[in-house]
C-alpha cells in the first residue's frame, strides 16, 4: 500500500486535473482569460485583442459555446468580458442570461474583438488577452494549463491553479496500487465524475446536439446492428455526453487534464460497464480512479495539448478501469494498455467539434476490445510495432510520437482548417 504522504500528493494532483467545466475547455479558458483581463481593467473594455497558440486556436474554432447557440471564439470572448467571473474557473460563463447574450452579440457586431495567432515561441497552451478602454490597457496570460495565469500583478494571479512544478511523477504500478489500495474514503470524491458525466449523457437525450450520435445508436436501425448490449450502451452513453458538450449544452462535465471529452471518455464507459456487470460501489470508485489517474499519468509526458487526439489517452484509462471491473489484476491491466497503444496511436486531433463524438466511440470500442483480449491473456508483444515489454516504456513511446513526431502534423492540420474555401 502506498504511504500516506505519497497518497496525499497524488490526491492533490487528481483534484487539480479532474475538475468541472462547462463547454469545451479551450474556448472556456479564453473566456476565463478575458474575464481576468476585464477585471484588471476595472470596467467594460472598448477593445479586446486575443493572441493564441496554434493548439488553442485549433481546439476553439469549431465548437459550440454553452448557452449561446453559437460556435467559436468571438462569442466566448465577448461573454467572458461582459458576464465572466474568473473565480468560476472553467465554469466562467455560468451566469450568462438571454439578455447578456444579446449584449455579447452586439459587442461582436461592433467589431471590438480581434483574434490572432501568437507569433514566436510559446507554450502549446497559450492564451494572451489585452483589454483596452479610455487609454488604459490590461493583459492576462494563461499558459501551461487551462487555468494557470502567468502574468500580471501577483494579486491577480490564479492561486487556486498550481503549476506542474513539484508534481509527483507517476508510473503505471503506482497508478494501479493507488487506485486499488487507497482507503475508500480518500478517493470517494471521484464519484462526482460519474454524477456529472452520466447526467450529461441523459441531458443529450432531451435535445438535438451535434450529430446526435448517441441518440442514433439507440434508434431501432442501430439496435438491429448493435443489439441491446453492454457495448452499445457504453458507446451510446459516452457519445451522448460528448454530443451535448460539443453542441453547446449549458451543463457541467467533469474534465480530465483540461479536457471535458477526456473526462467523459474516462468516466462513462466505466460507469455503464460497472452498472451492467453489477460491480459494487467500491469497485466502481476504484475503477474510475484507475481510469482517470491513468489518463493523468499519460498526459504528464504528452502535455495538455498535442497533435494526438485526447480520446486515445482517455480510452486507455477507461480500458484499464473496465479490465479491473472484469476482475483483471495488474498484469491484465498492463496488457490492455499495450493493446490500446498497438491500435489507436496516431489518431490526429483536428480541433474540438461535434464530430469528436465519432472519435470517442472509436476509442471506447477499442477499449472494450483491448480489455477482452487482456482478460483472455492476449497482449501485443514487444516484437510488434511500438509496443515494448515495459508498459511504461510503451506509454512513453506513444507520448513521444504524439508530442514530438506529430508536431509537423499539427501545423498541417491547422493550415488546412484555417485555409478552407468559404
Amino acid at each position: 500500500m502506498i504511504d500516506k504522504q505519497t497518497r496525499e500528493r497524488i490526491i492533490t494532483l487528481i483534484r487539480r486535473e479532474v475538475v468541472p467545466a462547462i463547454g469545451c475547455t479551450e474556448p472556456m479558458a479564453v473566456a476565463l482569460c478575458t474575464a481576468k483581463a476585464t477585471e484588471k481593467l476595472g470596467h467594460c473594455p472598448e477593445k479586446i485583442e486575443v493572441c493564441l497558440s496554434a493548439n488553442v486556436l485549433k481546439n476553439a474554432m469549431g465548437v459550440g459555446i454553452p448557452g449561446t447557440g453559437m460556435i467559436g471564439l468571438p462569442i466566448a470572448i465577448a461573454a467572458g468580458s461582459l458576464v465572466g467571473k474568473s473565480e468560476y474557473q472553467l465554469e466562467v460563463l455560468k451566469d450568462l442570461t438571454p439578455e447578456t447574450l444579446e449584449d455579447a452579440k452586439r459587442y461582436i457586431d461592433e467589431g471590438r474583438i480581434s483574434i490572432d495567432l501568437k507569433r514566436g515561441q510559446c507554450d502549446k497552451l497559450y492564451i494572451e488577452v489585452t483589454c483596452s478602454a479610455e487609454g488604459q490597457s490590461e493583459t492576462a496570460i494563461i499558459a501551461g494549463s487551462h487555468t494557470n495565469f502567468v502574468s500580471g500583478d501577483a494579486s491577480f494571479n490564479d492561486t487556486s491553479a498550481e503549476t506542474d512544478d513539484g508534481d509527483i511523477v507517476l508510473d503505471m504500478h503506482m497508478v494501479f496500487d493507488f487506485a486499488t489500495t487507497a482507503p475508500l474514503d480518500e478517493i470517494r470524491f471521484i464519484d462526482e465524475a460519474r454524477r456529472l458525466n452520466m447526467d450529461a449523457a441523459r441531458e443529450a437525450l432531451k435535445g438535438n446536439y451535434g450529430h446526435n450520435l448517441g441518440k442514433t445508436i439507440d434508434r431501432p436501425m442501430a439496435k438491429g446492428i448493435f443489439g441491446h448490449t453492454i457495448f452499445s450502451h457504453i458507446i451510446s452513453s459516452t457519445a451522448s455526453a460528448c454530443d451535448a458538450r460539443m453542441g453547446g449544452a449549458m451543463i457541467p462535465v467533469m474534465s480530465n487534464s483540461g479536457s471535458g471529452n477526456q473526462g467523459i471518455c474516462a468516466t462513462n464507459p466505466v460507469c455503464v460497464f460497472a452498472k451492467e456487470n453489477e460491480n459494487t460501489e467500491e469497485e466502481l470508485i476504484r475503477a474510475l480512479m484507475l481510469s482517470h489517474l491513468t489518463a493523468i499519468y499519460i498526459k504528464q509526458s504528452l502535455g495538455k495539448l498535442s497533435a494526438l487526439c485526447g480520446c486515445v489517452v482517455a480510452s486507455i484509462g477507461s480500458s484499464c478501469g473496465i479490465t479491473y471491473l472484469m476482475g483483471g489484476n495488474y498484469e491484465r491491466v498492463c496488457a490492455s494498455v499495450k493493446n490500446m497503444i498497438a491500435n489507436l496511436t496516431g489518431m490526429i486531433c483536428d480541433g474540438a467539434k461535434p464530430a469528436c463524438s465519432l472519435k470517442i466511440t472509436s476509442g471506447v470500442s477499442t477499449a472494450m476490445l483491448s480489455s477482452l483480449l487482456a482478460m483472455e491473456g492476449k497482449c501485443v508483444t514487444a516484437e510488434e510495432g511500438i509496443v515494448d515489454d515495459s508498459v511504461d516504456k510503451s506509454i512513453h513511446n506513444l507520448t513521444s510520437i504524439g508530442a514530438n513526431a506529430m508536431a509537423w502534423t499539427d501545423d498541417m492540420v491547422l493550415n488546412i482548417m484555417t485555409n478552407k474555401d468559404s
